[in-house]
Formats: C-alpha cells, sequence, structure tokens
C-alpha cells in the first residue's frame, strides 16, 4: 500500500519564525536498503520496516531542494538532480530509478523566481543535490543570480570545471540570514547541515546524513555510499542528539513524503514523528 512513509514527496510548506520554508520537489531515487544499509538484518525489511518500502521493495527517495524566504530574499538548500532519468539498469546496483526535471515548475508552483534565488547551497556534492546547479542540461542553471555554496572539503575534492560562483562554508558560518552551516562529514568529506533560526525555532535540514527514518533508532547501521563509515556514523549521532533536543524540528530531504518532522524519544527507542 502507498502511504506517506513509501512515496515520493510533494511540493510541502512549513515556517520557522520569520523564515518560509517550501520543500520543492525535483524527482526521486529508488534506495535499495538491504545493500544501502548493507549490514543490516533483510528480514527487518520484510517485517519492521517493511512500511518504508514502495511496491517494488526500495526505499522512495525523494529528491529536491528545500526554500528558504526571509524577507525579500530567497535561497535553495540543494539543487535536486536536474532534468534527467536513468534506469535501474544503469544506475548504481544499491539504486533504481533515479530521474529529476521538476525543480522549475516546482518553483512556479511556490510563486518563487528562480532569479530571486540569491544562495544555492548544498549538503554535499553528490549528482542528486547539486544538478541544477553543477550539471544543469543544455539550457543552463534557472539560477542566474545564486552563489553555490558547500563544504570546504567537498570543494577540494571536486575535480569539474565550475561555471558558477562558488563559496567554500566551514562549521558555523552563516550563509543566509539566520541559517547556519554545521559540520556533518562522513558521507562526503565536507558533508553540511543547515541550521535554520528564527523567532527561538530551530529546524536542521540534515542533508545525507540519515537517508530513511528507520535511521532515527540505528545512527550505527554503514551507509553503503559514505566515504567515511566511521565519521558517518559519529555524525549521525550528533545530529541525532541535536534533533532531540526540546523544540527541534529537523528536514530529511530523502524522507519519502515525511521530511519535515521532530525526534521523538519512545519506550522502544528514538523514532521520526513527521508533521501533518
Amino acid at each position: 500500500m502507498t502511504t506517506r512513509l513509501n512515496r515520493p514527496a510533494g511540493l510541502r510548506t512549513t515556517s520557522v519564525g520569520e523564515h518560509r520554508l517550501t520543500y520543492i520537489p525535483d524527482g526521486s531515487v529508488q534506495l535499495d536498503p538491504r545493500r544501502w544499509y548493507h549490514e543490516t538484518d533483510p528480514s527487518i525489511w520484510d517485517g519492521e520496516h517493511a512500511g518504508l518500502l514502495d511496491p517494488e521493495g526500495y526505499l522512495a527517495a525523494s529528491i529536491g531542494g528545500l526554500l528558504v524566504e526571509h524577507g525579500d530574499r530567497a535561497m535553495l538548500i540543494d539543487a535536486g538532480f536536474g532534468p534527467r532519468t536513468i534506469p535501474a539498469a544503469h544506475t548504481h546496483p544499491a539504486l533504481g530509478v533515479l530521474g529529476g526535471g521538476d525543480l522549475p515548475t516546482g518553483l512556479k508552483q511556490a510563486g518563487v523566481d528562480p532569479a530571486r534565488i540569491d544562495t544555492v547551497a548544498l549538503t554535499h556534492v553528490h549528482d542528486d543535490h547539486f544538478g541544477w546547479v553543477l550539471r544543469p542540461g543544455p539550457a543552463g542553471t534557472p539560477f542566474p543570480n545564486a552563489a553555490v555554496a558547500a563544504g570546504a572539503a567537498d570543494w577540494a575534492a571536486w575535480r569539474e570545471p565550475v561555471a558558477v560562483p562558488t563559496k567554500a562554508v566551514h562549521d558555523g558560518d552563516e550563509v543566509f540570514p539566520g541559517v547556519t552551516a554545521m559540520a556533518a562529514p562522513g558521507h562526503t568529506p565536507g558533508h553540511t547541515c543547515y541550521v535554520i533560526e528564527s523567532g527561538g525555532e530551530r529546524l536542521i535540514a540534515f542533508g545525507d546524513a540519515l537517508h530513511s527514518p528507520a535511521q532515527a533508532a540505528h545512527p550505527e547501521w554503514p551507509v553503503l555510499m559514505d566515504v567515511d563509515r566511521v565519521r558517518g556514523i559519529e555524525s549521525r549521532r550528533r545530529v541525532l542528539a541535536a534533533l532531540a533536543q526540546d523544540g527541534v524540528r529537523g528536514f530529511g530531504i530523502h524522507f519519502a513524503d515525511v521530511q519535515f518532522g521532530r525526534i521523538i524519544s519512545g519506550p522502544d527507542g528514538p523514532y521520526w514523528e513527521y508533521d501533518d
């Protein structure tokens, strides 16, 4: 059965103090949980976590960007995959279908001119997060006035030409009014979360520090695509501890259609309580 837990997200809006936040969908990717979390007991995906899987047995991971508006300014956290689709047979063995292309349409639906966006802050430089700014297709990037920010260590490892203005981000840097970088290396060398604080409220956009609500109780699970297994686990523990603080909400870009929520301490361990 298809539910919010196993389908890609549509456009969703919330607020953090004076900041308006809108998830802008671009597409989705299917993650094979038995390969992605390659040291888990495969039976948990038939039992305890079966409700997270789509009809083909994959985690339905949304791809897109988090639009942050404050006053007359706007930024985007992550920038989708871009206008292309890759069949399962032609991508990584741990993935199913990977595709994007909807981000410009989503921005139009949200009533936002892409030219208004002055900053695109990447959680990391993987192609399902930077597509519309670093590999946008023949028409070029839809963000003519945006600088692209990412963790300094990720830029140091990048080996392709970049045709847009860039900024190296370090832990604690303010990248936009009320938006601060939080280093969380492991998935990539410079993986970065972004903390949005306004009006006494706080939300952490945690990128690929977590890929699924199932990890709320299992930060120790190694992730196949983490470049540094040990640091990835350390970062997940630190991010989950920050999310567990009173009043802190989270945004998980790959969390199917339950991307906005919070970590709750339950009798069987922490779990992801998603917003209505």
